[in-house]
């Protein structure tokens, strides 16, 4: 059968092995053939086709259910579930989705955009399935790198103390999450690779017991216990932990060999209560450029096949903003020993891989943990540290309630960096980084800024490191800056809450922060075109936000406007409109942001065309809001 023919993942049953090695590698061809095009997830997804197609033949996916931990290993499940001839859109607008999405697909049980999350949904599924008397299978596919999330460790001491419940987790091992994984729970799987399961010694041992006479089908409790004194000796480290945990381990199994996968699966699902299958994959097999580093082919822009080496972009592009972030950082912890870099498993997304490779020991990587790593900052602080916490925006949700409780309500200096604030294109809405504005400025003792370019961007890091009143909040965007000079001395903090006037003029307020700030300098242009002048001002901060120098102005001029690249509900726009109430100003006031609504998955630039958040279209709202009967006046 060829992977062109199947539509259903219960087509894969009955396939003998060579069948299932074809289709192995025609999905990691069509895996490797769209990646290379248009980019995405590489070396998860090559990691897992035998995985997957090996559990898929073990269960009635009419029936049963499968959770994946972190979509972006779901590659081959979405071509065996429907969606090889479309796979071909994967991450484009209106295409396959680069996550697993519950309304793309009946087979997408449960999305995941974040780690760590499959085991607890999983369970979630069996304990509603016994609820109800139904009969099916519940599967959590988890990596080892998400086994560094407390939301999976949790999730296994509660599976763990529900003996009747019937529920499997595959445990991919690869050594990987996206950098290498760190950690005493890395280091025990590292110990387990090394050495093959021994489990059959303890079963074989009740086997020889039962057939010694008087002893018969059952064992008395004293050779129970030697049974599983001998189980615990036999069974690897890590294994015995989870037996500990409630569990049946079996593993480590050969992640590549499908006939093992198969009959594994088959025992796995014999027993009645929870289940852990270790398997053990190669991240980026298949491709040897992938597997040699499984670093830098976590996830690729578009490349050349044959030499793995990416496309050539079409014209220079500017320094991106985490690069220049790293450097700037890098830079200053020469000088200060106190500096600490945190990250959660995104050393190389966020750059911090030039502070680990510079300065080893002022570099912290908690694995994929954010909610550690917020305390953990805390806690450094406490002791006269200066740490700078880098996580993206979306990923800093996860700690939310240590930021809170254990950063501001203590009011310590701890600098949060958030990388990939705003839109950031074909991750889709689990990556979309639009509440950070509003999910941080409501906390009391929170600063909070955006730089309006790379530059700036030098001096907010500046600005974040010798902040030591409480907490304070930088966020940034994904992707390249503007080309200004860079700053390489005489760096000097900003004033806190201080914004500046770009360009003057009386007819309206334009308030651009962050990366909306040369939108609005745009706006600005198409609008003096025609005869409406604008004064564009430069928020920084939205708090503390600059009323010294908006109020005037709002004022003075009667009509603003707002731009930010985040949710328009308890975002920029909503700190002006009620500064403006506060104080009584009376002031027409548009806000331009994202709406109440997800963005999906697509480039930047089309999810700004489809959110009328360009430039034209702003001038465009703008004129047909505060300036209709002017321009009903020139059309008469």
């Amino acid at each position: 059968m060829n992977i062109s023919e199947i539509t259903h993942p219960n087509q894969l049953h009955g396939l003998s092995i060579p069948q299932l090695e074809q289709i192995a590698r025609q999905i990691r061809e069509k895996h490797l053939q769209t990646v290379a095009t248009s980019g995405g997830h590489l070396g998860p997804g090559l990691g897992v086709v035998e995985l997957t197609i090996a559990l898929y033949q073990t269960l009635d996916l009419d029936r049963d259910k499968v959770t994946w931990d972190v979509g972006h290993q779901a590659y081959p499940h979405k071509m065996l579930t429907g969606r090889y001839h479309q796979f071909h859109t994967l991450r484009q607008k209106d295409g396959v989705a680069g996550y697993l999405k519950r309304c793309e697909s009946k087979f997408d049980h449960f999305g995941a955009g974040h780690a760590s999350t499959s085991i607890s949904s999983a369970l979630g599924m069996a304990m509603a399935r016994d609820l109800k008397g139904e009969n099916f299978k519940v599967v959590a596919v988890i990596g080892d790198g998400a086994l560094t999330g407390g939301m999976a460790l949790e999730a296994i001491n509660h599976a763990g103390h529900l003996p009747n419940t019937k529920l499997l987790v595959v445990l991919n091992d690869n050594e990987m999450s996206i950098s290498p994984n760190v950690g005493a729970i890395s280091r025990s799987l590292n110990k387990v690779r090394l050495s093959a399961p021994m489990q059959f010694l303890a079963d074989n041992l009740e086997e020889q017991f039962k057939n010694l006479p008087f002893f018969g089908e059952s064992l008395s409790p004293e050779l129970q216990r030697v049974k599983e004194g001998m189980k615990r000796l036999a069974v690897p480290k890590v294994g015995a932990v989870f037996e500990e945990l409630g569990f049946t381990y079996m593993g480590p199994v050969d992640g590549h060999n499908l006939q093992d996968l198969i009959n594994t699966f088959h025992a796995a699902h014999s027993y009645e209560g929870p289940v852990l299958v270790h398997v053990v994959t190669t991240k980026g097999k298949g491709y040897a450029i992938a597997e040699a580093d499984q670093v830098g082919y976590h996830a690729q822009s578009p490349f050349d096949l044959a030499t793995g080496k990416a496309l050539p972009a079409s014209k220079p592009k500017p320094p991106g903003y985490s690069k220049v972030f790293a450097h700037t950082l890098v830079k200053l912890a020469e000088n200060n020993p106190k500096i600490i870099g945190i990250t959660a498993a995104m050393a190389t997304g966020t750059g911090l891989t030039k502070l680990q490779e510079k300065l080893p020991k002022q570099y912290i990587d908690v694995g994929i943990a954010e909610q550690h790593a917020v305390t953990l900052a805390a806690g450094l602080a406490c002791e006269g540290m200066q740490p700078v916490a880098t996580i993206y925006s979306t990923f800093l949700q996860r700690a939310y309630d240590q930021i809170i409780h254990d950063v501001c309500i203590q009011n310590l200096p701890v600098f949060f960096c958030m990388d990939r604030a705003g839109i950031v294109g074909a991750d889709g809405p689990t990556h979309q980084g639009m509440y950070d504005i509003a999910y941080l400025r409501c906390i009391p003792n929170m600063v909070v800024m955006a730089p309006k370019d790379e530059a700036e961007l030098q001096r907010m890091v500046v600005t974040g490191v010798n902040y030591t009143d409480g907490p304070i909040a930088m966020r940034y965007p994904r992707g390249n800056g503007y080309g200004v000079p860079l700053m390489e001395e005489g760096w000097e903090p900003l004033p806190i809450g201080k914004g500046e006037i770009l360009r003057n003029g009386d007819d309206l307020l334009l308030l651009g922060y962050g990366a909306m700030v040369y939108p609005a300098m745009q706006v600005a242009e198409i609008l003096s075109e025609h005869g409406i002048e604008a004064t564009v001002v430069n928020a920084r901060f939205v708090k503390p936000l600059d009323t010294e120098l908006i109020l005037p102005l709002a004022e003075k001029i009667g009509k603003v406007v707002t731009l930010e690249e985040g949710c328009l509900m308890g975002g920029f726009g909503s700190a002006v409109a009620e500064a403006l109430l506060d104080n009584q100003v009376l002031a027409l006031v548009k806000r331009f942001g994202i709406p109440d609504k997800l963005v999906d998955h697509a480039k930047p630039d089309e999810s700004k065309a489809d959110l009328c958040l360009t430039s034209p279209q702003i001038a465009q709202q703008v004129r047909e809001a505060f300036f209709s009967k002017q321009l009903s006046a020139i059309g008469s």
